[in-house]
């Protein structure tokens, strides 16, 4: 593993870089089919047409648990134009769920390598999905104090990347972008000249993966503490 010394401007994601996330909307989903599968409906022909209507809805909800909640209810009126309203309002309460969860589940090691990452490095924080939601997170979690700047946006893309380095002044060599969807944390990072590490996670969104872009400004590790080793302050000569 390479390793950068000296101060480094270090973009990090949030959700399944920092917190959990994607877990608790599949854990939805699958209490969503229970509820199809109830209705005597087939359970994997309900999953392919809610992924249907997740990508169909993300252009007018965005990301979070308002659209994934209107995917759920879109999914089921349309599999059951003659579906009760009980069965409706639970399928809703399944989404909104999600956002009531308390308290945050931060990922092992993050606020250890936070505190010392912060200490020799500049930290930012950048977010897809509705504003107010993620700050909510972000709030919850206690992790903000660590970043000097926090934005969200609508779409993680290689403009949104330009654009925030062209706000905040920072050089793209000296700068990563560090999270665990290859399509929106890595892929467009590169795009737009910045490095990138890419933390794996095993329950990535499926519609946050695609094939990674070779680079010799990409760095691939196990989890976030490694970002220790990777960012570690110049030694003392």
């Amino acid at each position: 593993m390479p390793g950068y010394s000296g101060q480094k401007n270090l973009i990090f994601d949030a959700d399944d870089t920092l917190w959990e996330n994607n877990i608790y909307f599949l854990e939805a989903t699958e209490a969503f089919l229970d509820v199809m599968e109830s209705l005597r409906l087939d359970r994997e022909h309900a999953r392919r047409r809610l992924t249907e209507t997740e990508r169909r809805l993300v252009a007018k909800h965005g990301y979070g648990t308002a659209g994934f909640t209107a995917s759920l209810v879109n999914t089921a009126r349309e599999l059951l134009p003659e579906v009760d309203e009980a069965s409706v309002s639970q399928v809703e309460g399944l989404g909104r769920a999600i956002q009531a969860r308390d308290p945050m589940q931060v990922m092992p090691g993050v606020e250890e390598a936070l505190t010392h990452l912060s200490e020799h490095n500049r930290l930012f924080l950048l977010t897809k999905g509705e504003d107010a939601e993620q700050r909510d997170k972000l709030e919850r979690s206690r992790l903000g104090q660590y970043f000097e700047h926090v934005e969200v946006v609508r779409e993680k893309n290689q403009e949104s990347y330009r654009n925030l380095v062209l706000r905040l002044e920072i050089d793209p060599a000296m700068t990563w972008m560090i999270g665990n969807s290859p399509r929106s944390d890595i892929n467009p990072a590169l795009a737009a000249g910045l490095n990138a590490v890419l933390i794996p996670h095993p329950q990535t969104w499926e519609m946050e993966i695609e094939d990674l872009k070779e680079s010799e400004r990409l760095t691939v590790v196990e989890s976030v503490t490694d970002l220790l080793t990777l960012f570690a302050p110049p030694q003392p000569e």
